[in-house]
């Protein structure tokens, strides 16, 4: 009876799509090919954490060096308990002929629950992907070209290292040029701009109270991409406007603008039989809303009151990661990542400035639709005044993939 009802629902969403491709072509011939492919796909999780200290609440089902506190006690005593399904992740995605020699309409939609912004903490539908993507032109919200997803590690852990590349943004993409090895691709996408208004908070309360970001233009995004049975490298380069504002003040208000941009070298190499290296070194000016955990993009530096500027703060990150296969059943991941962020001097002496993670794993597959394993994991973050604070932590997942394919 599910099934039925599942194949009723997927030929009702296949009619709509395919009725969407065939009005943008009501001139062109009959398409010579009529099969729609549809894969639903995505995982069931559950993730078991004891985290030796503590890091702030809306973030405990997973190990951000920069929500660790650098003040013992801040979010109480040291050892907590914290179970979370949050990685439970559901997908749809598909090809839809559209004939007549042109190349087919490919869609994909995913997301998981695990909250993040205004829901973090929570249990809520996070958006992943939402785009559709034809022959050489995608429109929709995937993961932006700065990053490099195939340099993630196996691990357990959700967030994962923080000094790589590593956000979904909504863009138009177009890729000139792909063959079986290379490919060369550039995009427009939503701009993200996290600006601090430092120590202008104490000394100008009102001024600090009203600056807010500005995103006046997208971000450009380009990479270029090589593979090959050894592994591949990636380039990709980035280019930004990172801007700030003040609300309610007079229209002689603070304002202004800095270039913002980043350059990410990364890449795989295949070592022993399924083994592989992955490392990746990113570094820019204005880039942290595009790091996976790390520091902010504006901040304002000078002499005040007669000489403060916004600086597009300069930010490194890197990752370095060794997945080990022992044979079919288990494996390990291995490695070490840092966020290093070159703060302004009026920046608060509270505010973030490296985050450091590493973690080793020991995972079990019995067979291919179930992983299961432990995890350990260690954070440090450091303060623009040199303050630090660690933790450490162990988790143990249970994951089980489901996937199915339909022809409609």
């Amino acid at each position: 009876m599910l099934r039925r009802k599942l194949n009723g629902c997927l030929h009702a969403l296949a009619g709509v799509l395919l009725a969407g491709v065939a009005s943008t072509a009501a001139h062109a011939a009959a398409p010579t090919a009529t099969n729609a492919q549809f894969t639903v796909y995505g995982f069931v999780q559950a993730d078991y954490i004891y985290d030796f200290k503590r890091v702030d609440p809306a973030w405990q089902d997973t190990l951000r060096p920069s929500r660790i506190p650098t003040v013992d006690g801040i979010f109480g005593s040291d050892g907590e308990s914290i179970f979370s399904a949050k990685q439970t992740r559901f997908g749809v995605k598909g090809d839809i002929p559209v004939g007549n020699g042109l190349d087919d309409v490919k869609f994909k939609f995913e997301f998981d629950l695990f909250g993040v912004g205004p829901d973090a903490g929570k249990v809520a539908i996070r958006l992943r992907h939402a785009y559709a993507e034809w022959g050489q032109f995608l429109a929709g919200q995937t993961n932006t070209l700065f990053m490099d997803g195939d340099i993630f590690p196996n691990t357990i852990d959700y967030w994962g290292p923080p000094g790589m590349a590593y956000v979904r943004k909504v863009q138009f993409r177009w890729t000139p040029y792909r063959t079986e090895h290379s490919s060369f691709a550039m995009a427009i996408e939503a701009p993200g701009n996290d600006i601090d208004a430092g120590t202008l908070r104490e000394l100008d309360p009102a001024l600090g109270a009203a600056i807010q970001n500005r995103e006046i233009y997208p971000e450009f995004t380009t990479h270029f991409r090589y593979q090959d049975t050894w592994g591949h490298v990636q380039f990709a380069a980035l280019i930004r406007n990172v801007a700030f504002d003040s609300a309610g003040t007079p229209d002689n208000r603070p304002k202004g603008s800095e270039l913002g941009w980043g350059l990410d070298l990364s890449g795989h190499i295949n070592t022993f039989g399924r083994d592989k290296l992955l490392a990746g070194v990113v570094y820019g000016q204005g880039i942290a809303s595009d790091l996976n955990d790390g520091g902010v993009d504006l901040a304002p530096e000078g002499i005040f009151p007669t000489n403060v500027r916004p600086k597009a703060v300069p930010l490194l990150g890197v990752s370095a990661y060794y997945d080990h296969y022992w044979n079919d059943k288990f494996s390990t991941s291995l490695g070490w990542s840092i966020t290093q962020v070159d703060n302004t001097n009026l920046q608060a002496p509270t505010a973030f400035r490296s985050g450091q993670y590493a973690s080793i794993n020991l995972l079990y597959t019995p067979w291919k639709n179930l992983l299961m394993g432990g995890e350990f994991l260690w954070g440090e973050r450091g303060d623009n005044d040199t303050a630090k604070g660690d933790d450490y932590r162990i988790q143990f997942s249970v994951k089980y993939d489901f996937n199915a394919d339909f022809t409609l």
